[in-house]
């Protein structure tokens, strides 16, 4: 198995972490509510990384990550990932989200529509979740139908969707209503 390094590093929302191969970022992590959390979770999904000092990829990741969390608009396309576990279909969505603009958003099925598989939004939203590269692929950009933005991003960490894209001026709707759960709003009737 080739090593793996980690480096914790600063940001104004806390102490992130990111993780890396020879290939390139393997993943990065959100800060926990404490830094020691954080250092668990990475130990947790990625017992083998050292922390070490970032090779210039990871310093690329970070300085960009550093931005963004700043309300910058950094461009990642020089960062090398290592996909080497991510499925094919996994990878797709993650090139669809990196496609779209700072402060917009698509929703599970504009993705899935995208890639040419309409009936696919589930199957969208399980790669969402499962985005190893939190911030450097912008899964807080896709949200599920009606824009909603409340969950708290995958695999730890205290930021919600609705924070990120606050940061690039986007602006999703904020939350279901226990009625709109219960009774669903109906689209209105066309007048004849």
């Amino acid at each position: 198995m080739v090593g793996r390094g980690y480096a914790i590093f600063n940001t104004a929302i806390g102490r992130c972490g990111i993780i890396w191969s020879s290939t390139g970022v393997v993943a990065v992590q959100l800060p926990e509510a404490r830094e020691i959390d954080t250092r668990r979770r990475i130990f947790a999904v990625h017992p083998e990384a050292r922390e070490q000092q970032p090779p210039l990829n990871a310093e690329l990741a970070i300085e960009g990550i550093v931005g963004l969390l700043q309300g910058g608009d950094p461009d990642f396309s020089e960062v090398s990932l290592d996909a080497g576990g991510v499925p094919g279909f996994h990878r797709r969505v993650y090139e669809a989200a990196c496609a779209i603009p700072r402060g917009e958003t698509r929703t599970y099925h504009e993705i899935a529509k995208a890639l040419g598989a309409s009936g696919a939004a589930h199957s969208v939203a399980q790669a969402i979740a499962k985005n190893p590269y939190m911030l450097i692929v912008p899964c807080h950009r896709v949200l599920e139908a009606g824009n909603y933005a409340d969950r708290l991003s995958p695999d730890g960490g205290v930021i919600s969707k609705r924070r990120l894209l606050a940061l690039e001026g986007a602006h999703p709707v904020a939350s279901k209503t226990l009625f709109e759960v219960l009774l669903p709003v109906a689209p209105p009737r066309p007048s004849s």
